[in-house]
């Protein structure tokens, strides 16, 4: 993303590539549930998603795999972006997650199907065009929660 994302009281910033790879993975998770029908991989997403809200990005699988294996053959980031939004957004991972494993574990497949297929669409666009919605759904809380002293 080009756009550096910062909140006024954030201080941990994270590597957007990082978030991207993680996007990735988690696509290809959601899709694995999706098409072996089988909540077990959506089971293992939402304890990744989890572990990231309750620890922060940088701590969950995807990222210590990221920060281990990947970011040492890319550089240094050229940006870097305000933790919070992202942390958000595995929040609002870990909701989708816990209602496709819900309908999946209660016989409401449909709940399953629907649930995994909102948060694949929103890793997938997030790996592959950078855009994180639930960021994007936390700055517009932040914005509607914090009004403008600005004026016209």
């Amino acid at each position: 993303m080009s756009e550096q994302h910062v909140t006024p009281n954030s201080t941990r910033q994270v590597d957007p590539r990082g978030l991207r790879f993680a996007a990735a993975i988690t696509t290809v998770v959601l899709a694995l549930t999706l098409v072996l029908n089988n909540p077990w991989p959506l089971a293992v997403q939402a304890v990744v998603f989890a572990i990231s809200v309750a620890f922060g990005v940088q701590a969950s699988p995807y990222g210590w795999l990221f920060k281990r294996l990947v970011r040492p053959r890319l550089g240094k980031p050229t940006e870097l972006e305000d933790a919070a939004p992202p942390r958000f957004a595995q929040l609002v991972g870990l909701v989708f997650a816990i209602a496709g494993l819900a309908g999946y574990l209660t016989g409401a497949t449909v709940l399953g199907v629907v649930a995994t297929g909102f948060a694949l669409v929103a890793a997938f666009v997030n790996a592959a065009v950078g855009l994180c919605l639930g960021c994007e759904a936390y700055l517009l809380i932040h914005r509607i929660r914090t009004p403008s002293t600005a004026t016209n």
